[in-house]
């Protein structure tokens, strides 16, 4: 994890006090600027102690120095992540499918949690293991892992994802599903469009639909549980594999759905990123069908 974040202070800050800059433009979070006074060394304009409410100068370098944080405790598990992007605050991997994202009590060891702490470990680093997006365990694709609070913190709501999804049926077009979402009263998984649930908004486009079956593409306005499998089913166009929402499993035994896509601007370099990620061999093997069968 890196310790030290530095940032020039632009004109529009000039003469305001540090903690206007802290949060308006470093998007520090109140409980990280109130660690930092805390910390050595922890807030310095020009090398030189600053308080929060001394003004900053334009031009200056604040210097900010990340509290050091020991990792929570998960058990390394040997195996390597599939790594898609890395740098020193960032990490993004390919989760395969049947893999939790966190440990659970049926899920111990073999998470995505466990094996990046023991990549982690093998590289000498030390970090907590935050996941900034998180998949259900038969989802694949792209999950996300800053690797200190600061990160973590400016990501929120800074990101956007793409996933490819194969459903029953064939579709046409492109739409937007725009209900609110709940648990059944019988259920403590399953959700279902109810009229007093949560907002939930799932953009999708169709990119190739025949003998029954569908392929999307899918962007979400909104990030609740379950949203896609919930929202395709209640089209009458539930998941491949997804039984819980009325999927057959005759040609996969997971839900076909996989974040393929994610982008957002860098909270330290400011660059745009985008990300990408293949899709596994069980959903392409069905899609390649669809595309090739005549």
């Amino acid at each position: 994890m890196p310790e030290i974040l530095e940032f020039t202070v632009p004109d529009s800050f000039h003469g305001k006090q540090a903690k206007f800059f802290l949060r308006g433009y470093c998007r520090l979070s109140a409980r990280m600027i109130t660690r930092l006074k805390r910390e050595k060394d922890g807030i310095l304009m020009n090398g030189k102690f600053l308080r929060t409410i001394d003004p900053v100068e334009a031009g200056a370098l604040v210097t900010l120095k990340l509290p050091s944080e020991e990792s929570e405790f998960v058990t390394p598990t040997e195996g390597l992540p599939d790594i898609v992007y890395e740098d020193g605050f960032l990490l993004a991997v390919n989760k395969p499918p049947f893999m939790p994202v966190h440990p659970v009590k049926q899920y111990q060891t073999d998470t995505l949690a466990n094996h990046v702490t023991f990549y982690m470990k093998e590289k000498g680093e030390r970090y907590v293991f935050r996941a900034h997006n998180r998949l259900d365990r038969n989802t694949s694709g792209l999950v996300l892992i800053a690797k200190d609070k600061y990160t973590v913190n400016c990501l929120k709501g800074n990101t956007q994802k793409r996933y490819t999804a194969i459903v029953h049926g064939e579709m046409s077009g492109s739409g937007t599903i725009k209900e609110p979402i709940g648990l059944l009263e019988d259920s403590k998984i399953r959700r279902h469009v109810l009229k007093n649930g949560s907002p939930a908004i799932t953009h999708y486009e169709v990119l190739k639909a025949k003998n029954d079956i569908s392929v999307l593409e899918l962007w979400l306005e909104t990030g609740k549980t379950h949203q896609i499998r919930c929202h395709l089913s209640h089209l009458g166009h539930p998941l491949l594999g997804d039984d819980l929402y009325g999927g057959k499993r005759d040609l996969i035994d997971r839900h076909a759905l996989h974040c393929g896509e994610m982008s957002f601007i860098h909270p330290v370099t400011g660059k745009k990123i985008i990300l990408k990620a293949k899709i596994p061999e069980d959903m392409e093997r069905i899609i390649k069908a669809i595309y090739t069968d005549t």
